[in-house]
């Protein structure tokens, strides 16, 4: 039999409350869609950042199953709380309760039909995890003239995690529509399994927040100047290159012919830094201490027969590493793997590494070196 033909057999006053949901269907429709924009508006604007956010209307058909078993409790279509239905996937545990916050704030919300059913569990029991809200659209947010019902119709909201969402699909596939009661030994494993993913949900959260305790204190310690401390790392660089280490160089080597300065990211120096073997950010500013005239020297050879009137950011951190490599004796194996990490494979990287050592031989850092 096609569940959506299925009929039921509803006594006059639960056939009025179909009827009702049948006028109210373009409502329902309209707001369901706009709701779900709103909540990932919301979160935008928050930071938030969620996996999913969905939404849905009760079928007709599911209505009259309702109302087939428990009609009698329901006065209007209005009395039914999941007409509407929105739901919420965070990546965290934690993000369930900056959700639920959110929504506090731009709904009303029906405390007494909402419900925590995180805080439902015994300490010995696992299961279903999901935040419910009944929520209804304020007046002073938005009101209908085509539909005055508008904010007396109440919709669910339910947050939950990915991991939460994945055991409340399987469990309700599993114990749910197959249509025949689950032994209790597949529901103590599905139990088990419940508190397994708690357990994981309850330590990416832990985590993250170990995680952005970890940049606070990089950050601290860049900002003290205390770099020797400080482990070479993509957020501890990233916090390096705000303080500009490279500018007063690059502004040196602009003065050579008045040029400007284009900016430009310096992110991929990292890995050419961690090729050089450095390990802490004090590695890099002693690096950059040593070889920062040797460095200025290539950029004379480099303008001085031009008139370049515009150079990149990544011209002093470049020079810096070329003065490097040929100063501990890399030679031209050096500068090709330089240009290889920071320009990818290619042919043209040998030939540009035969031009620089033929361009800084009789520099006075070479010959020094000599």
């Amino acid at each position: 039999m096609d569940i959506n033909n299925f009929e039921y057999n509803l006594d006059p006053h639960c056939e009025a409350i179909l009827e009702e949901y049948d006028r109210l269907f373009p409502l329902f429709s309209k707001m369901a869609p706009a709701l779900q924009e709103k909540l990932r508006g919301f979160f935008e604007e928050a930071g938030i950042i969620v996996a999913a956010v969905e939404q849905r209307v009760k079928t007709r058909n599911s209505l009259a199953g309702k109302l087939a078993l428990k009609g009698a409790k329901y006065n209007s279509v209005l009395d039914l709380t999941d007409i509407v239905g929105l739901r919420v996937v965070t990546f965290y545990a934690d993000d369930v309760d900056k959700v639920a916050s959110l929504v506090e704030r731009y709904f009303d919300i029906d405390w007494d039909n909402s419900v925590d059913k995180r805080k439902l569990h015994e300490i010995d029991s696992f299961g279903y995890l999901s935040l419910h809200y009944i929520c209804r659209i304020p007046k002073n947010v938005y009101k209908s003239d085509e539909y005055p019902e508008l904010n007396d119709v109440r919709f669910e909201v339910q947050m939950r995690t990915v991991l939460q969402h994945a055991w409340a699909n399987m469990n309700h596939d599993i114990g749910y529509k197959s249509g025949f009661e689950v032994p209790k030994g597949y529901l103590r494993n599905l139990s088990r399994l419940a508190g397994m993913l708690e357990l994981v949900d309850d330590e990416f959260s832990r985590i993250r927040v170990e995680i952005a305790d970890y940049r606070r204190k990089i950050q601290s310690m860049v900002a003290s100047g205390n770099l020797s401390e400080v482990p070479l790392d993509g957020d501890s660089f990233r916090s390096y290159l705000m303080l500009e280490p490279f500018r007063p160089l690059n502004r040196r080597i602009a003065a050579i012919n008045q040029a400007e300065i284009h900016e430009v990211s310096l992110l991929n120096f990292l890995q050419v830094f961690k090729l050089f073997r450095f390990s802490t950010l004090g590695d890099v500013d002693s690096f950059i201490r040593k070889w920062s005239d040797a460095a200025y020297q290539i950029a004379c050879y480099q303008m001085g027969v031009t008139d370049i009137d515009i150079i990149s950011s990544s011209i002093g951190p470049q020079n810096l590493c070329i003065a490097f490599i040929l100063g501990s004796g890399g030679g031209k194996a050096g500068l090709k793997y330089l240009f290889d990490a920071l320009n990818g494979p290619n042919p043209a990287n040998e030939v540009m590494a035969d031009m620089v050592m033929e361009q800084t031989a009789d520099l006075p850092f070479m010959n020094k070196k000599k």
